[in-house]
């Protein structure tokens, strides 16, 4: 990191003039969620569909030599638009691991020419195949509680051996079935307006900052909206920085750093 960048800080910075100062292969977890071309908000809003790709695709370029050669990368986005990031991911070279597929549990309109969109994209990236993988940390629980009584004590016949349940849990798959924050904040059963137009679910980057990291490693987000990656690492035991160029997003996002 250059001297002049401080971890466990969040600068008032675009993207790419933050990325700039930030020293090369120094970041062991990059967790990034960049505008998505709704054109429902002033940020999310651009001039054509290529204006948006480039504008992600030169920011993805900046923080690649950034991350470290056995740690990770995680990119939002819609699944049109994660097609496209993937593409361009590979071509630099970087390795595949995970389409993470987000059930968000929240259908915004009803659809009567296609099927309604209720999921989001997280691309999982290394840039080395002998990457951390805590996966341990990361075991959610069986769906079928019932099910998994009877075979703790039957077990389950599976490719012609007698297997059990983990006692800590199922392997975390590549669907997250996690309730997005505007309806866990719902009141009176109605959405209300939110600190921000789309916060991410503290669990959800919990998770990820589990599974890619360990304690004390740095981890980076150039689109910070209200700091949900910072207040994670905070509650995890990890170092964060990164960036937000929104100044009331910035204020609502010390206030949350200051409760913890």
């Amino acid at each position: 990191m250059k001297e002049n960048l401080d971890i466990n800080k969040i600068y008032k910075k675009d993207a790419i003039a933050f990325l700039k100062e930030v020293k090369d292969n120094s970041i062991d977890l990059a967790v990034v969620d960049p505008p998505y071309n709704l054109n429902k908000w002033d940020w999310d809003t651009f001039k054509s569909e290529q204006d948006f790709f480039n504008f992600t695709f030169e920011r993805i370029d900046h923080l690649i030599p950034k991350i470290k050669k056995n740690w990770s990368l995680y990119i939002f986005n819609t699944p049109y638009n994660s097609a496209f990031i993937l593409n361009h991911l590979k071509k630099k070279w970087l390795i595949f691991q995970n389409w993470i597929t987000w059930d968000k549990r929240d259908w915004f309109s009803a659809c009567k020419t296609k099927y309604t969109n209720a999921q989001e994209t997280i691309l999982f990236f290394t840039k080395w195949a002998n990457h951390i993988f805590n996966f341990e940390d990361v075991r959610i629980p069986y769906e079928s509680t019932e099910r998994m009584a009877h075979a703790t004590k039957k077990w389950i016949l599976k490719n012609g051996k007698r297997r059990f349940p983990n006692e800590n849990w199922k392997l975390c798959p590549e669907v997250w079935h996690i309730t997005s924050e505007r309806h866990k904040n719902k009141m009176n059963w109605k959405t209300i307006k939110m600190w921000h137009a789309t916060p991410k679910p503290i669990d959800m980057i919990e998770r990820i900052i589990k599974a890619s990291s360990n304690k004390w490693d740095l981890v980076l987000d150039c689109f910070m909206g209200t700091w949900t990656t910072a207040v994670a690492c905070k509650k995890l035991n990890r170092n964060f920085i990164g960036c937000e160029i929104n100044n009331e997003y910035i204020k609502i996002a010390n206030n949350r750093l200051k409760s913890i």
